[in-house]
């Protein structure tokens, strides 16, 4: 998927748990793990907002695009 997802190195970067952020953000282990390991398909602008939030940073420090190879 051209999408990847850096929570795990902006999470890193503020020296903070996924049970932590989960707990801030009020989003279920499981749903933030997923979110985390690239196997979400989508995610609501409200939650990325709470993200963003409780990370302090902007919507780009946790999601990339890289053109995919056949196109």
């Amino acid at each position: 998927m051209p999408i990847t997802v850096n929570l795990d190195v902006m999470m890193a970067k503020r020296k903070m748990s996924l049970n932590e952020l989960s707990e801030k953000v009020d989003i279920t282990h499981a749903n933030l793990s997923i979110l985390k390991t690239g196997k979400a398909k989508a995610i609501r602008f409200s939650t990325l907002e709470a993200i963003c939030k409780v990370l302090d940073c902007q919507p780009g420090d946790l999601l990339e695009y890289t053109q995919d190879s056949l196109y």
